[in-house]
């Protein structure tokens, strides 16, 4: 039985309404006169409310009977309306009207073209694009994908170039981490967990997994929030745990740790973080497990051992140069590898951060992969270790950008976000989220209903890489690791393009180790220190 909540008010009330209505007939028949039109009205409300709790493939609907509708009308007006009801990319929102129609269209299988040309200012600053081929290679029908895991691993993975990001059981709904991971499944891609463990609803359905390990170590830390190896190789030897991350820093928020209050640690999510129910969990801002470079290597190592062979790498949004270039120094040093490392940019999304860290903080993903890409290329380690990607991705060119700056695969969050009903209503941090995604509420989150959401995440990952396969095709190319830099141009003034490759400079192999005179990398590398994350005296 459904409980009763304020979002339900207009539905009780024209049931309250419709039986009072029908009662009076039946005291009064002659009444029957004045009651039929309220009755009609009241009673096709109530009938359109109960169909609305009870259908399946609007979650809006199932939460918000009958008022929800009004959504949906000003949607069919939009094309008049759309400068008075709907927000843009510009106005701060996280991804413009254009790109969420096209992940819903493609989710739920409806045409994604679209009439009368290019709708974005050709001639605008900033403005990007990919160059075609005259001579087309054909469409691959093979969904592309890369390889992971360097000499030290024993069992690579093969990844797709589209997997869902790092968003934790907590974040998200039992039903969203239900519907991502079969989706995922369906559809022979990746699932992150995010740091908040590894659920019941993450192992369900069966989906690939890649585990994140954050500073909380949630699901292998001891009672004091310390690394616990036992419990880390105890699930990380699941077959279902295709992966383990190290998370150092996520986008949205960098260098931030986080408190889940007393209040908030149910039986459930206390279990799953191996933590204590009703007392405060605690994410640091930094790693108990290693204060060096080098002291990192060797954990990410241990990982790697642990798992029983399994790619290991680190996420992070690339900050302070130097540190990341310490990294590179630790790993000549020790010559232990990681597998991957993920690039987040800080264009990253949370479920709530401080504004200035998601404004002001942290290297966006641009310059991110280009800089570790080129770092790598540096100390001759790019062919061993793969770059995975995260920042606003959602659509096909954003995955062909990327993957031209460095990147060899490429995460989204708020794509699959989008495509399980997400309509970026901005209450992800209020645990009232209107479609039953970012929620923890069993009321809101029964509007969300599995079955319907697996084929829609199923749909949009497919439609997608189709996407990519086509500009990849139409670039004369025969698979998205050919993409160069060179390929892709941007409008920087009104009068002048130039192409990413003087955008974005390349390093020779070798040559921070040779010696560099690349401004982007030489102070940097001079201040590096593989036995310390500070910058020593240049």
């Amino acid at each position: 039985m459904l409980p009763f909540t304020p979002r339900y008010i207009i539905l009780t009330i024209c049931a309250v309404i419709s039986i009072m209505l029908v009662g009076i007939a039946i005291l009064d028949p002659d009444a029957i006169e004045w009651i039929v039109i309220p009755f009609l009205i009241f009673g096709g409300l109530t009938i359109l409310g109960i169909r609305d709790l009870t259908q399946q493939s609007h979650a809006v609907l199932r939460n918000y009977p009958i008022s929800a509708h009004l959504r949906f009308l000003l949607e069919e007006i939009r094309p008049e309306m759309r400068q008075y009801f709907f927000e843009s990319e510009k106005d701060g929102m996280p991804f413009s009207r254009d790109t969420r129609s096209v992940i819903y269209q493609r989710a739920k299988l409806v045409l994604d073209k679209r009439p009368f040309g290019t709708q974005e200012n050709i001639y605008g600053d900033g403005y990007e694009w990919l160059q075609h081929s005259m001579a087309p290679r054909p469409l691959a029908h093979e969904p592309p994908r890369v390889l992971i895991g360097g000499p030290d691993c024993t069992k690579p993975y093969s990844a797709s170039v589209l997997n869902i990001s790092a968003m934790s059981f907590g974040a998200l709904s039992s039903n969203a981490i239900r519907s991502l991971n079969a989706g995922a499944k369906k559809g022979s891609f990746a699932h992150d967990t995010g740091e908040g463990g590894v659920s019941p609803y993450h192992r369900e359905n069966g989906g690939d997994l890649i585990w994140e390990i954050g500073s909380g170590y949630f699901g292998c830390r001891n009672r004091d929030g310390s690394f616990n190896p036992e419990a880390f190789a105890k699930i990380a030897s699941d077959d279902q745990i295709k992966m383990v991350e190290l998370k150092v820093s996520q986008g949205a928020k960098p260098g931030h740790g986080g408190v889940l209050p007393a209040a908030k640690v149910s039986p459930e999510i206390a279990a799953i973080r191996g933590i204590t129910e009703g007392e405060d969990c605690i994410s640091p801002a930094r790693h108990s497990a290693f204060s060096t470079p080098i002291e990192m290597m060797q954990f990410i190592g241990e990982m790697r051992r642990l798992s029983g062979g399994k790619p290991a790498g680190f996420k992070l949004c690339v900050g302070h140069t130097w540190e990341f270039l310490a990294i590179c120094k630790a790993m000549l040093e020790t010559g232990i590898y990681p597998d991957f490392i993920v690039v987040d940019g800080s264009e990253g999304g949370t479920g709530a951060a401080p504004v200035e860290f998601m404004d002001h903080l942290g290297m966006p993903m641009r310059e991110g992969v280009s800089f570790v890409h080129n770092a790598l290329v540096g100390i001759n380690a790019r062919e061993r270790i793969k770059i995975g990607t995260a920042g606003k991705i959602a659509t096909a060119f954003d995955v062909a950008r990327a993957m031209a700056l460095g990147a060899d695969w490429c995460n989204s969050a708020r794509g699959f976000m989008f495509s399980l009903g997400c309509i970026q209503s901005l209450s992800c941090h209020t645990d009232r989220c209107p479609t039953g995604v970012a929620t923890q509420d069993p009321s809101r989150g029964r509007a969300l209903v599995v079955p319907h959401k697996i084929d829609r995440v199923y749909n949009y990952h497919r439609a997608t890489l189709h996407a990519l396969a086509e500009l990849v095709a139409a670039a004369g190319l025969d698979h998205p690791r050919e993409l160069r830099l060179i390929h892709f141009t941007q409008r920087i003034s009104p009068k002048e393009v130039i192409s990413f490759a003087r955008l974005y400079p390349q390093l020779r192999p070798g040559e921070l180790i040779s010696g560099t005179e690349d401004p982007r990398f030489k102070e940097g590398w001079a201040m590096a220190q593989a036995n310390s994350f500070g910058s020593a005296a240049v």
